[in-house]
């Protein structure tokens, strides 16, 4: 997986284009499923871009970028592609959903264009609400019946398995002394992530300390409101309106976010 030409475009500007037209392809057909989970839709469009020469990072990490409140620009998935053997095809499925929809796209823009909060609460952020739920839409896509393709899936698996094995790093990286050397020869062994890639990551978690933990921790708490509002609600649970419980209050710590869904289960089982 890791080394298979199959699962790699070529590293000219012919193969970077093929690649971002595939996570549009991803992107289009997971919107047209949306209406299926989600009650609102974010308005703000979401387009999908190399990163800027000027920041780009062999091996670096996709990310989201948001629309700005007034829709004059869209949400924006970059990808790092100046270096493409560090880009495999069997990721980029639950990459777009992570960083685009049902991911952080639905979430933030969302947020974005909210009205009846505080301002800053349209703007601030907090890492395990924000990378739980873009955690738990790459479990969702799967629910939603993507991830046909064999190796999507696998790429799917893996990037659950790379959650668990930054946690890892982080703390041999921090606790154990553990070498920039160590760390990537560790996550070599433990993932199918490309060696780019991987150092890379490793770079990012030296720099910021704790924030890989913040996502299987967000993912397991979100996945465990909506398990207990199943259960108590029965045949009155809508996952249209947990979703969107659990995305239209804004970014919230977990314990606000839980007692968001407990009230929202206490109205439901009154009306």
């Amino acid at each position: 997986m890791r080394t298979d030409k199959q699962f790699y475009l070529p590293d000219t500007d012919e193969g970077r284009a093929q690649y971002l037209a595939k996570a549009d392809e991803y992107l289009k057909a997971m919107y047209a499923k949306l209406p299926e989970q989600f009650g609102r839709l974010p308005k703000a469009p979401l387009v999908v871009k190399r990163v800027e020469a000027f920041r780009e990072v062999k091996g670096g990490a996709a990310h989201y970028f948001s629309p700005t409140p007034d829709g004059k620009q869209p949400g924006i998935f970059y990808a790092h592609l100046s270096d493409m053997s560090a880009v495999s095809l069997w990721a980029l499925e639950s990459l777009a959903y992570h960083e685009g929809v049902p991911g952080h796209h639905m979430q933030i823009a969302i947020q974005n264009e909210l009205t009846d909060i505080p301002v800053f609460r349209t703007q601030y952020g907090y890492s395990a609400f924000a990378e739980g739920w873009g955690l738990y839409a790459e479990e969702l896509g799967k629910e939603m019946g993507m991830f046909t393709d064999p190796y999507n899936d696998f790429g799917r698996l893996n990037s659950e398995l790379w959650r668990s094995v930054r946690l890892v790093l982080d703390t041999g990286l921090h606790s154990k002394g553990w070498t920039e050397e160590e760390a990537v020869a560790w996550a070599m062994a433990n993932s199918a992530r490309p060696k780019k890639s991987i150092e890379a990551e490793v770079q990012r978690f030296l720099m910021w300390p704790g924030q890989a933990t913040t996502y299987k921790i967000g993912m397991i708490a979100i996945q465990k409101m909506r398990a207990e509002a199943e259960a108590e609600l029965g045949d009155k649970f809508d996952i249209k309106a947990f979703h969107d419980t659990v995305i239209t209050g804004g970014s919230m710590p977990l314990p606000v976010l839980e007692e968001r869904v407990k009230a929202w289960v206490k109205s439901v089982k009154a009306a």
